[in-house]
């Protein structure tokens, strides 16, 4: 089977100024908080500027916007695909459905949700995978992201074939990131939930305003992929991120993630072998600028960061067609976050 491509319906801007502010000028800052050094702000955004694939960014403070910008004629509006990102929005879900009774905890196995599409004659080692080793990515699988990535989603049952991946580890033991194990994790919530993945997402996260989700891809069996090719805009990306540096909290105060959900999420369980930066339930975690910073990360540079010392909520977002990895193109996003932290912190 083919893999079928996402459709992102990409909001048309007239073309302005590269380097346009926001509509609305930046809130005088509350007391308790770092005063913003808005000229270094502003030129840091500016010279952003110079990096090809950026597409949007969006710096807010305690909820607050304080700067808006972007580039090449686009907006912090228009609907993009966040790639890996939606791996925290998963994550998000998973920890809604324990704190509803649907699920147990994330020391609960997979196998008997999922049994229906376990291979003939297992491995002994599926009875051993829980919900909390595909949401730290420590299932033991081998990994179906980088050069499996286009031999899983042409199979005709993602879900079975992620099952069926031989292991090249114990579970609970090195980092393997791969979008399967977020996969898993929706065929999960669409089993126990009795609503495909994007209703639950729509209905729980409802309270949550300017937090959408447009298309999202789905696999043969009408599972949505959990953990890639969701289309959002920057500025919903920043509602959810929002919601969590609030510790799961509505900016009305309604509590829709459980905040001890957040905390176990930015826990560092493991470690990516690529960039050694922590990795919880759905969130990296490193420290930029002299901060502890928690972040989203999609392919291409599609980035959440949360700096809750300085409570900072960033988001930026960029051409999804080349790695950002290899390219040193997310090292660039990194320095641009410590720059505005420096901004911050003046």
């Amino acid at each position: 089977m083919k893999r079928r491509s996402l459709v992102v319906a990409l909001s048309l801007s007239v073309f302005a100024a590269p380097f346009a502010r926001a509509v609305e000028a930046p809130p005088p800052p509350q007391p308790g908080l770092p005063e913003i050094d808005e000229a270094a702000l502003s030129r840091a955004l500016a010279e952003a500027g110079a990096l090809a694939p950026l597409k949007a960014v969006i710096v807010a403070q305690n909820g607050r916007i304080i700067a808006e910008r972007g580039y090449r004629g686009h907006t912090t509006r228009d609907s993009t695909n966040i790639k890996s990102a939606s791996k925290s929005i998963v994550s998000a879900l998973v920890g809604i459905a324990i704190d509803r009774g649907l699920l147990q905890g994330v020391d609960q196995p997979i196998a008997p949700i999922l049994k229906s599409d376990l291979p003939a004659n297992p491995d002994p080692r599926l009875a051993r995978v829980t919900i909390g080793h595909l949401l730290s990515m420590q299932a033991g699988l081998d990994r179906m992201s980088g050069s499996n990535y286009g031999r899983w989603v042409s199979s005709s049952n993602w879900v079975r074939t992620a099952l069926a991946a031989p292991f090249v580890d114990e579970p609970g033991g090195a980092m393997l990131y791969s979008t399967a194990s977020t996969h898993l994790l929706s065929a999960i919530l669409t089993k126990v939930g009795r609503k495909p993945t994007l209703m639950l997402a729509r209905e729980w996260l409802a309270p949550l305003e300017d937090f959408r989700i447009g298309a999202w891809e789905r696999d043969p069996q009408g599972i949505y992929l959990g953990g890639n090719q969701m289309a959002m805009s920057a500025r919903s990306l920043l509602a959810f991120g929002e919601l969590y540096r609030n510790g799961g909290r509505t900016p009305q105060g309604r509590q829709i993630v459980p905040e001890e959900w957040v905390h176990q999420s930015w826990q560092s369980r493991t470690n990516s072998r690529f960039s050694n930066d922590g990795y919880g339930y759905g969130w990296f975690e490193r420290a930029i600028g002299g901060r502890r910073v928690h972040f989203a990360w999609g392919y291409g540079g599609q980035m959440l960061y949360i700096v809750p010392e300085l409570e900072l909520t960033v988001v930026m977002t960029s051409q999804e067609n080349a790695p950002s990895a290899r390219s040193g193109y997310r090292d660039d996003l990194h320095a641009l976050l410590a720059d505005i932290v420096g901004a911050t912190q003046s």
